[in-house]
Parts: C-alpha cells; structure tokens; sequence
C-alpha cells in the first residue's frame, strides 16, 4: 500500500537523503520518494511485513520527526516558522553594535569610556555572541547531531566553523585577562565571524522557506474553480442547493455561462461548452444529449440539462488537485555543491586538526602553541565562503532576471535549469495568440461578408465571433435574419434576405459542390463553407495563429542544443502544422492534463532534465511534474502558483534567456566553491604548521581568519559580476512588426480617449471567468481591473468603446454598459 507522511527538520538534500536511506532499510518498504520541497514523504510498502508506524519510528532514529499524514494533508505547506523571522531580525539587530565594537577601532572609530580596554570590549563581544548562537541554537543542535549520527550536513559546518571562532574568541578572551589586559589586540576576536555566519545563514533560510510554500496556494488556486452552487430539479422543481451536496444521479440544469457543477452526462438540450481549463483547447466543443462533460467547464452558449456520475474526490478538477500534490511530493530540489562535499569536508578539517595537535605535541610544543595550531585549522576552513557561494549567486542572479521579467520563485530552480536538455511548451496561449482569426477567405458571392455577418452574428460560438470580426473589418455590419438555428457540431442556418443561408463544416453541405480547401485544411485551420439558396458562397479558414515570438524563441533554444516538445489539447493536423511552421522537434497532440504530466514523467524516466512552459489550468499538473516549470505571466493564477519560474512580460522568447540565466549562475556558483575552498586547501597545510619545520612560517588564527575574510570578498565580488551578465543574447534582434492590415471604413469611427473607462459586465461566474476577460481586456494594449462580484472592469488606456465590447463579447460575455 501507499502512504503519505509529513517529515520534518530537513534542512538540506543530504538530510532529505538520510530519511530516505533510513526508510529504505525497514524491511517491507518497495518505494520511498522524500520531498524536502513539501516536507513530506510517500512511502509505498507491504502492510503484511511493516506498518506506518514502523516507518515513523526509522525516520524518527534518523533524527528527524515524521507523522502519518491524514487525506487533508497530502500538501504539507512550508511556510517560515514566526521563529525564523524572529531569529533573523535578533541576530541581525545584534551584529551591528558587536560590528562597531569589533571593526570601528580599525576604521578610525573611538570607543567611549571602558569599551576601548581590549577586555571590557571582549566580553561585551562575547556576551552579544552569545545572544546571536543562542537565538540560532537549531544550527548547532542539528549540526553536531548530524556529525554524530555519522552525517555531516551544512548545519554540520555552520556549527563547526561558528563554534571554532566562538571558542577561539573565548581562549584568547581569557588569555588577555589573565595577562591584565596586556599584550594583545582586539583584532584578535572573533566573535563577530560566529555571529555573522549564523546571521547571513538564517537570511538564506527565511527566504528559502518563504519559496517553498507556493505548491499549497497551486492547490487552493485549483480548488476555487468547483463551482459553489447548481441548479438541480427535485420533486419536479428547480432549486439552488450547494455544489458539495450534489449527489450521483441528481438532474442538474445549466444555462449559457453556467459552470457545470460536477462531472456527468448530457440528457437534454444543448451546448457549447468551453474545455480550456481542461485541455486547453481554444475552441468550445459543442454538446447535446448522451455526450459526457466535466464539472469547473463553462457552457458559454445554450442550454441543457445532465445527470451527475462524479462528484468529490472521484471528479475530473480533484484528479487534476491530485495530480498537482503528487507531483509536487514527487520533486526535490537538486543537492547542493555544498551539501556534497560537506560529508568530507567536515571530518577531513577535524581530522587535520586532531593530527596536527597530536603531531606538535610529539614533538614537545607547549598546550598554547598545540591549541593555537589547532584552532588555526578550524579558523581558516570556517565555512563562511562555501555558506556564501551559493546563496549570493542566487540573489545577484535572480536580481538579474527580475530585471529582465524573468522572476524565479526558488533557488532550486536556478540550480536546476542549468542541466534542462528538454523544454515541453503548451501550445494555445503559449506558442499560439490564443484566439481565433481568419486566415484566409475565397469568395463566390456578390454579399458574402454581409451575409456572414448576419448570419454568425447570433452566435457566440468563437469561430463565429472570428468570422464577424473579419466582415466587420470589411466594414460589413450585421442585418436581421429569420429562422436562425445552431446545428452542434456543423454550423448555422438562417434566412437571409429571402434565401437560406448555412455556414458550417462539409458535412453540414453535403448536397452541394464545394471546392478543394486542402491548401488550408493542410495547415489545421478550420474551413467553414457558406452556401446560399443551395449554391457555394464561398469558404473561411480560421485558425489559432502562432505568436510572432515562437519562432525565434524555439530557434534560439534549437541553437542551445535544446530538445523542443509541443504539447496540445489540440487535434493532430493543427497542432504538426504549428509545429512544422515554428521549428519543434516534436509535436505531441490530443493531450488532456494528465496525459502531459505522464510524457513528461516519461522523458524524466529517460534521464530527460525538462522545463514546462505553460499559461493554463490545464498546464498545473505538467508544470509541477517537471524539472522546472515555467508561466507566462499573463496567464492562470494556478499556472503562475504551479511554475518555479514566470516571466512577467508576455513574451516568450524570455524562455531561452532564463536558461542562460541558470547556466550563468551555476557557473558563478562553481567559481565561487573553487575560490571558498582555494584557500582552505592552501590554507589549511599552512595552519596546520607544514611550513615550520623548513621555512619557520606559521599562520596564526589573526592570518587564518584574514584569509578566510578575503575568500568571502572573493566570492560576494564574483557574484557581483551576475549583476551585468548578458542573457538576452540574440533577443534584442526579435523585431515585433504589427500585421499590415487594412483598416475597416466607418463614418461615425469613435474618437479614441485616454480616461479610465468601466465596462459592466453579464455572465461573469468565478475567477476562471475573470482570467478570460482580464486577457481579452489586456490583449487591447491596456491595463484593466476586473471586479468579479461588482460585474465591472475599470480599463485604464486607449482604448475605444467598440474595441472593448468586441473584446469582451470574444470571450465570451455580454456587455451592458460602458462608462
């Protein structure tokens, strides 16, 4: 059986990889996967052999605390604890003045009244130190219980390297107080390195905690689209009840703009049912009677009524939940540099410094000299340098790409982006605009955009609003028709001006002669073909077009030997077409969530390191599945919770550079780990008195704790160079040259203004409707605010009162008022 555990006081990989050791060895267990990234863990054992709390106990002997998690707790949120904040302001609150009363003599600055005597001075330094470890006591516990239990972690060398400038600090304290004062300097303290490493340390903590919160706001995101309310018929009567006491086997009605409240079955009626939270695709599917349908879908037109099958857990939106928790307990952040060596590093230093002093106390030195030497050792390999190596890089590097709209959420990401060899892309709203247009038109009749005006104009269906937008480009306007019916699945009939009008797909005009429409029909475009009085009027081709950035984004990571992957919701001929015309190595289509999470758990399987790109719902699960995901800023709130990276500006290209980000700062990381342990491996030797013997030259802890102070210079300086890194390379060559279009004569065009503008709004459900008007809204060029209870969007921009009525009514709702 599978079960779910919450584990906690894992604070680095090597941590996440003793539980996962420990659990392992308890006879029965087949499957373990630790997440350090949720603090959780999901065991897979036989209950005829071991127990969940067998498992337990192997976590607790570990050294580390776990529990049976209960169903409710499948996401263990990872927010900063409110001691992590109160640790990080006390120690840093501390550190000033133990920095005046450390470092001002040496700058110039005098001391008042008794803190210039070398001894008053030390014990104030000593007992603010005291404060600093004592609020950060969680290091040393950890770390020196690591080193007991045989595991050396970085807590291992912050307590390790902090405790040997703490004890340093304190020996030489008492030495000059013995003499009375005399005959040493301040600058022999080093009280404020043992405060300074747990202060920067907890810094990197609290904001590493703050990111690792963001798949449980994913899952509330997912959560909020269930419907709240239904429509159901009881006792031969309608009434509003609760969604969550729908029951399988009720008879729910929804009406145009209804969510529909669970999973079921069409028994009556039609509709239009928009699916794009679900797969994605950008055109609604039409539905009547026997046709199955998803609950958290919109029928954007019509009417129906349906029979519930699923509710709750077994539903399609909570498997998508699921999908989300479970990838997101499936991904821990990559090790460290830094957690690897430290298993050798801190017995090798401690080992070095036991042989030294074994050493000069063969060979007759004093205990002050045996000491001395051995607290050098530990001085100089104090880990200052490899604590800062990674944490400043990540900071100047995320500083970087937020400079550039790339904002990354974690520093995992950017320590996993580096090794991406695969990125899976979305294809409506990532690589495509996301809405229909006409693409390409013939004409046979005399009227043909007039007509289709008239005739598509009582649809709401998208490939309708495409085909009046174009006539209404063409400065036709549409006229009354009679007799207007929706045949789902084909098209529309009326009476125009006398004579019956159908425009619809080639079935629908099976009685008549059409011509060839292979040169579009080849590209995935859909072909709509109008007849009227029974003779062919001409056709349309409309189509979800590529964005004029795709290209050159896909060519860039193409020429970084990046691997492309297109994944679609979207029919087979559509989705190779777009591929084809975009360059992508492979075109994946027909894919609802849970078959991208599976190709891309697929190419893990395959030692693939893949990025997700995406901008939807129905992006969530591949977008937590993956080695990285990655959002488009303007798409789902979910899709934006659900990434480790968003890029800000609506601007695809953004995807190539964040790579080069990751590869840049990984590099800077591994200069900075040279540079950290350049000089513990130069330094080390020295402190430890090799060169006595043949040149007389020792290195005191005064020199030791120099050289470590100049590796950590190093290492911040090193960073600093991310700050002026070039990862737009290529980018800037992206020209956007807006589409040579003719405009629509008008006689009465309205005058463009710049005042904020509110649109009233009907049809308006949830925030799954809100994100639908908000980037109709957008896609105008202006900012918008959309008050989903209010019913209104304030536009702020120019912008004309026709261009937001046809936005909004685009996407799906009906304007009532414009102000």
């Amino acid at each position: 059986m599978k079960r779910q555990f919450g584990v906690y006081g894992m604070t680095c990989s090597a941590c996440s990889a003793r539980v996962d050791k420990a659990v392992r060895a308890v006879k029965g267990v087949q499957a373990v996967d630790v997440s350090l990234l949720t603090n959780s863990m999901k065991v897979e054992f036989d209950e005829n052999i071991t127990s969940a709390e067998e498992i337990v106990s192997a976590v607790v002997k570990a050294g580390y605390k776990a529990h049976v998690a209960g169903e409710e707790q499948k996401a263990v949120k990872a927010e900063p604890k409110d001691d992590t904040k109160f640790r990080l302001i006390t120690s840093f609150a501390v550190l000033v003045p133990m920095m005046l009363l450390s470092m001002g003599p040496m700058f110039g600055l005098q001391l008042p009244g008794s803190l210039a005597n070398p001894v008053v001075n030390g014990i104030w330094q000593l007992l603010l130190t005291i404060v600093v470890m004592f609020v950060n006591r969680t290091y040393f516990i950890d770390g020196f219980m690591a080193i007991i239990r045989r595991g050396p972690n970085m807590s291992s060398l912050i307590a390790i390297g902090s405790s040997a400038a703490f004890v340093y600090s304190v020996y030489m304290l008492l030495d000059l107080a013995a003499q009375g004062g005399h005959g040493h300097e301040m600058a022999h303290y080093y009280f404020e390195s043992a405060a300074m490493i747990l202060a920067l340390i907890t810094l990197g903590k609290y904001f590493e905690a703050r990111a690792k919160g963001r798949t449980g706001a994913a899952i509330r995101e997912l959560m909020s689209l269930a419907p709240q309310t239904a429509t159901v018929e009881r006792d031969g009567k309608e009434c509003v009840i609760s969604a969550s006491e729908l029951r399988v086997g009720d008879i729910c009605i929804v009406r145009a703009g209804e969510s529909i409240p669970a999973d079921g079955v069409v028994i009556a009626g039609t509709g239009c049912v928009d699916q794009s939270m679900l797969t994605g695709e950008s055109i609604p599917v039409d539905v009547s009677e026997g046709m199955q349908i998803t609950g958290a879908t919109v029928n954007s037109d019509g009417y129906f009524k349906m029979r519930v099958e699923k509710t709750g857990a077994d539903a399609k939106l909570m498997q998508i939940v699921r999908l989300v928790e479970e990838a997101a307990s499936s991904k821990a952040p990559i090790s460290r540099l830094a957690d690897k060596v430290s298993g050798i590093f801190v017995p090798v230093v401690v080992g070095i410094a036991l042989l030294a002093a074994i050493i000069w106390a063969v060979a007759g030195k004093d205990a002050a000299f045996i000491v001395n030497i051995a607290i050098s050792v530990l001085v100089i390999s104090c880990p200052c340098a490899l604590g800062l190596a990674t944490p400043t890089a990540i900071m100047v590097g995320t500083g970087r790409g937020a400079k550039e709209g790339i904002l990354v959420k974690s520093a995992a990401a950017l320590e996993t982006i580096h090794r991406i060899d695969t990125v899976a892309f979305d294809k409506t709203g990532t690589l495509t605009e996301g809405r229909m247009q006409v693409i390409g038109f013939e004409t046979a009749h005399p009227k043909f955009w007039q007509m289709v005006a008239s005739a598509e104009a009582p649809s709401s269906h998208p490939l309708a609003k495409a085909a009046v937008e174009r006539a209404s480009e063409a400065g036709c306007k549409a006229t009354a028709v009679q007799d207007f019916r929706m045949i789902p699945g084909q098209g529309v009939s009326c009476n125009w001006n006398g004579e019956e009008v159908r425009i619809g797909n080639a079935k629908m005009m099976a009685d008549v002669k059409l011509p060839s429409a292979s040169k579009w029909a080849e590209t995935g475009a859909t072909v709509l073909y109008a007849v009227c009085g029974g003779k062919y009027a001409g056709m349309l081709a409309i189509a979800d077009q590529p964005r004029r950035e795709a290209q050159e984004a896909i060519r860039q990571l193409n020429e970084m030997g990046i691997r492309t992957v297109m994944l679609s919701g979207d029919n087979a001929v559509t989705a190779n077409a777009i591929g084809a015309k975009l360059g992508v190595s492979d075109v994946r289509a027909e894919l609802l969530p849970e078959d991208k999470e599976r190709i891309l758990a697929e190419m893990q399987a395959q030692g693939r390191r893949v990025m997700m790109v995406g901008d939807g719902i129905n992006d969530a699960p591949a977008l937590t599945r993956a080695d990285v995901g990655l959002a488009i800023g303007q798409g789902t709130d979910v899709a934006i919770e659900s990434s480790d990276v968003v890029i800000m500006r609506d601007d695809i290209t953004l995807v190539p550079a964040a790579v080069r980000l990751g590869r840049k700062v990984i590099k800077n990381i591994k200069e900075n780990l040279f540079w950290a342990f350049f000089y513990n491996i130069l330094g080390i030797p020295i402190a430890a008195g090799i060169l006595i013997p043949a040149f007389g030259i020792s290195l005191n802890p005064m020199i030791a704790a120099a050289a470590m102070s100049c590796s950590s210079v190093c290492v911040v300086t090193n960073a600093l160079r991310l700050g002026r890194a070039k990862i737009l390379a290529g980018v800037s060559a992206v020209v956007q040259v807006p589409e040579n279009r003719e405009e629509p004569v008008e006689d009465n065009k309205e005058e463009e203004i710049t005042m904020a503008k509110v649109v009233f709004i009907e049809g308006m459900m949830c925030k799954h409707c809100v994100a639908h008007v908000e980037k109709a809204i957008k896609a105008l060029g202006v900012e918008v605010e959309v008050d989903l209870e209010g019913g209104k969007a304030t536009v702020q921009g120019d912008v004309t009162d026709e261009a937001l009525r046809a936005a909004v009514t685009d996407a799906g709702y009906t304007v009532t008022d414009i102000k």
